[in-house]
């Protein structure tokens, strides 16, 4: 499972640097177009504000297999090890749970809007609430995942926390003890 997770993780890496990419054309190209030639690409800012939403949705699917959100551990950092599992053990459910609200709501406003068209590309809105959805179903396997290391014993106690150190600090910079 792992394998496969990284594997997608990998293929967002690459859609995520095309969007990009191809957003950098568009806008790039669409501020010259105006400047030089007194004209635009007509889908120029819809397409970018669609492919930014995108990479929005499929960068945060990446940062949750890094850990990479934003987090804190003040509280969860004082407890001893069972009460970090069992606090990673109900933020895994939690978290699941918000995933279930994201697939449940973007898979109905994707229902609600496959008729209507944007008002430029005059393609599906239904794509662009599609996000949601993909979000939603890429993510679970990370946090299932998780939760079944945790489940299982296979996370040990370096690691109950959801969340990574920053890199501007450096680990250890509490203690001031040196070693003689």
């Amino acid at each position: 499972m792992k394998k496969f997770i990284d594997g997608y993780c990998q293929l967002i890496g690459y859609l995520i640097a095309a969007a990009m990419a191809v957003m950098v054309v568009l806008v790039f190209g669409n501020v010259v177009m105006r400047y030089a030639f007194n004209s635009g690409f007509t889908v120029s800012e819809e397409l970018s504000r669609w492919l930014f939403v995108w990479v929005t949705f499929l960068g945060a699917v990446a940062a949750l297999r890094d850990k990479a959100h934003l987090g804190t551990d003040m509280l969860v950092g004082k407890l001893g090890a069972k009460g970090k599992r069992i606090c990673m053990g109900v933020s895994l459910v939690l978290m699941l749970y918000c995933l279930w609200l994201v697939f449940k709501g973007s898979y109905d406003q994707v229902i609600v809007n496959w008729d209507t068209t944007s008002a430029v590309m005059e393609i599906s809105m239904g794509l662009f609430y599609a996000c949601g959805v993909v979000f939603a179903v890429l993510s679970a396997p990370i946090l299932l995942l998780e939760l079944y290391r945790l489940l299982t014993g296979q996370v040990d106690d370096a690691h109950l926390v959801l969340i990574q150190e920053s890199e501007d600090v450096p680990h250890g910079s509490t203690d001031t003890k040196t070693a003689n």
